[in-house]
């Protein structure tokens, strides 16, 4: 009968069910009996994540017409805050993507993850590229027409050109075959690799926008409307970097109409 560090230590590497363990099944020992338990979490989640991926895969290759073509996804991170830029992303994955096992909508993974796997997207992409369109953009144009500009500039950077874009619930007129993609980046590997870009490159962005305005505290809140913005914002008034068409900064920078009509 093997010691339980013995058990513990094989189990650590052991991926698929073996022979062996049909014995550890049958251990009465508590402490065994633990640890294949923890095992077989793991080596669900790790099948659970791997399904997921091989669908991801799938979804994407369905909108090629010929193996080669090439697919890009297109997502965006910061259409909603109050201050700050929107950053939009293109990425066009390599055939084997294993590396990014478990990769999956930027929201649902902690900020450790989101950068580990922005690091492997930028090694093993094909190609990537990462647009800013600032907020004076965003007050011209209007959000939406902003963050599709936005979009639309990312692909036409894209070297190699893809020959198809899947854009995450936006149509885009860069003159490439687009699909637009709701809930994209829980359907699509490489919607979800370009919101893992763009949502990293933005919170890089807000982080050093934190030290240049440290009232208003963006490393915690990236510019949306929580309550600690909106107080340092009635405190302080807008920065510089404040979207002047969204309320409550509307308001703010504009006189009353009143003293509009007077004028």
């Amino acid at each position: 009968m093997m010691k339980i560090g013995e058990v513990k230590e094989r189990l650590a590497e052991t991926v698929d069910w073996e022979t062996w363990m049909d014995d550890i099944r049958q251990d009465p020992r508590k402490n065994v009996q633990a640890a294949l338990a923890g095992w077989q979490r793991k080596k669900n989640l790790r099948d659970k994540q791997q399904h997921a991926h091989d669908q991801k895969i799938e979804f994407d290759a369905s909108f090629k017409e010929n193996r080669e073509d090439l697919v890009c996804g297109i997502d965006e991170a910061g259409r909603g805050p109050l201050a700050g830029p929107v950053v939009t992303a293109a990425v066009i994955l390599p055939e084997d993507c294993s590396v990014l096992t478990g990769l999956d909508d930027s929201k649902k993974l902690s900020k450790a993850k989101r950068d580990q796997y922005a690091a492997l997207i930028k090694e093993i992409a094909v190609s990537y590229a990462v647009h800013i369109q600032p907020p004076e953009e965003i007050d011209a144009q209007n959000i939406y027409q902003a963050t599709r500009s936005s979009m639309t500039q990312a692909a036409l950077q894209l070297n190699p050109r893809p020959d198809v874009i899947l854009a995450d619930a936006m149509q885009l007129d860069a003159g490439i075959h687009c699909e637009s993609i709701i809930k994209g980046d829980a359907k699509s590997l490489c919607i979800a690799a370009a919101s893992i870009l763009a949502k990293t490159g933005r919170d890089a962005i807000m982080a050093a926008y934190a030290s240049e305005y440290p009232a208003y505290g963006f490393e915690k809140h990236a510019g949306y409307g929580t309550k600690e913005h909106l107080i340092a914002l009635e405190e302080n008034g807008p920065c510089p970097i404040h979207r002047k068409t969204f309320e409550p900064v509307k308001s703010m920078v504009e006189p009353p109409l009143s003293l509009r009509l007077d004028s």
